[in-house]
């Protein structure tokens, strides 16, 4: 079985990375043919909070698969936490696109329809797949959810106090916001409904990222840690 799940990681790593290159290069070009700015393109493109989860996924999904390969017995809690986090990241980057973005073009350039449908789907369903079925998960503390939310905190604030200086690489209009609903200047009621999506968002990647961590003690991939004498503790 770890096997199987070691060239899966392998196979679904290739497919967001080669999805994440694919939309950047067909943006790239877009944006060169235009006479826009290639530069800040490439800062808008890593603004998105999809980018980021889907480059750690694929991070996650290589490491897992070395572990895969090389390991026998329970992966190192270190590495059952950076999978917790990009699982919750994922499945947060899955609900969200398809509750308020689905029907939107992305900013940043012509978008490559497999791309999109791979990073905010195929990737967000393979991590919580994995999470549930593959072996050498370990039960985690809920104070991983500390972990959890580090990122989306920073990323929100970077996001909100880079939107009113940043600008459109091609025709340079200010503000830029990775996603609509966070620019204020197009929001119905502006930063109050920036501040509800914020919200909205933050609740989401709780519930989720408790619900994976709750997952780590519940599900039958607890059964490696009992036999490897993990303690479990749920402080």
């Amino acid at each position: 079985m770890r096997t199987g799940f070691g060239i899966a990681r392998v196979l679904f790593a290739a497919l967001g990375i080669a999805a994440i290159v694919t939309q950047f290069a067909s943006s790239v070009a877009t944006i060169a043919n235009k006479g826009g700015s290639v530069g800040a393109f490439v800062v808008n493109f890593f603004s998105f909070f999809t980018i980021d989860s889907n480059v750690l996924a694929a991070v996650v999904l290589l490491i897992g698969a070395f572990f895969a390969f090389a390991r026998t017995g329970d992966d190192p809690e270190w590495f059952t936490v950076l999978r917790a986090v990009a699982t919750t990241y994922m499945a947060t980057t899955g609900i969200v696109y398809n509750l308020l973005l689905r029907n939107i073009a992305l900013p940043q350039g012509q978008t490559v329809q497999w791309s999109n449908e791979v990073l905010h789907v195929v990737i967000p369903v393979y991590l919580v797949l994995d999470w549930f079925f593959a072996p050498g998960r370990t039960p985690l503390r809920n104070n991983a959810l500390w972990w959890i939310v580090g990122f989306p905190i920073v990323w929100a604030v970077y996001t909100l106090i880079r939107g009113p200086f940043a600008g459109d690489p091609v025709t340079g209009v200010m503000p830029w916001y990775p996603y609509p609903f966070l620019n204020p200047a197009t929001s119905r009621n502006g930063y109050l409904s920036v501040s509800f999506y914020v919200i909205l968002i933050a609740v989401v990647i709780l519930v989720v990222g408790f619900g994976v961590v709750w997952i780590s003690r519940r599900w039958p991939g607890r059964r490696d840690a009992r036999a490897s004498g993990t303690q479990v503790s749920t402080e």
